[in-house]
């Protein structure tokens, strides 16, 4: 468990390493991490931040990880893909990171965020304000089309279930029919989104915002793997369909009659 001492104690230090690391110019703190969002910290946030380089030296520098605080409590540091790390220390306190230049972070998003660390020109201040543009933009949906990649997704999952390819059924099931009617009921129920909402991610504090829906969809994931299929199934016609012109009836109807649901 992270106290709040803690916490505290770990930004300072991660502020002070990237002042003194040759190459760093710049530190972003994101979500729970940044002074905006700070209420929300519970004893499971962690540190999600940009670590930026000196443009051009991100390829030189991110073999190196000895700039982190606290070295001698760290147990696990991992790559995720090019830019990406994670660290965890001996209290399972964790951190996410991009560690990388500015034009590496041309695609980022951010929310919530602080400019903790910046070079005179402005680089970390630039790449955030361009990073909110993108999570603005980004931040709509398409219900409609969602929801036709709902049906689509049980319709194959459920397939590959009973070919016996339970590993891939699962996925097409659990993980992208679930995301897609999440951001199909986030969509088409738009007005219920608070801004504790994550930009980035419509799965995030769904509960929070959809607190009924989101208990249903969550019990459907822990039936057997065809009836939770099923049950969420019923939950995105239940939910979606009535009184909604473009809830696409007839591919449901197929839908239900190819897997003998109805």
């Amino acid at each position: 468990m992270t106290t709040p001492e803690r916490f505290e104690q770990l930004t300072a230090g991660l502020a002070t390493a990237v002042r003194e690391r040759d190459g760093l110019v710049g530190l972003v703190l994101l979500g729970s991490a940044s002074d905006e969002a700070r209420k929300r910290r519970d004893e499971w946030s962690d540190h999600d931040f940009f670590a930026v380089t000196a443009s051009g030296r991100g390829a030189e520098l991110r073999p190196d990880l000895s700039w982190l605080p606290d070295q001698d409590r760290l147990v696990l540091t991992a790559r995720e893909g090019e830019i990406g790390f994670v660290a965890v220390y001996d209290d399972a306190h964790v951190f996410e990171f991009a560690f990388s230049d500015a034009a590496e972070l041309a695609g980022a998003r951010a929310g919530d965020a602080t400019v903790v660390v910046d070079d005179a020109a402005g680089t970390t201040a630039t790449l955030l304000a361009e990073s909110r543009a993108r999570a603005a933009e980004g931040d709509r949906f398409d219900p409609a089309n969602d929801v036709r990649l709902v049906l689509v997704k049980l319709l194959i999952g459920v397939g590959r279930v009973r070919r016996g390819e339970l590993l891939n059924g699962n996925a097409f099931i659990r993980q992208w029919a679930v995301q897609l009617l999440v951001q199909a009921i986030r969509g088409r129920f738009a007005a219920a989104s608070t801004p504790l909402r994550d930009a980035n991610d419509p799965m995030r504090r769904f509960e929070g915002d959809f607190p009924v829906w989101g208990a249903h969809i969550a019990a459907s994931l822990d039936l057997p793997i065809e009836e939770s299929a099923y049950e969420l199934y019923r939950l995105t016609r239940e939910i979606l369909e009535p009184g909604w012109d473009e809830f696409p009836s007839r591919a449901a109807d197929v839908v239900a009659v190819r897997l003998g649901w109805s």
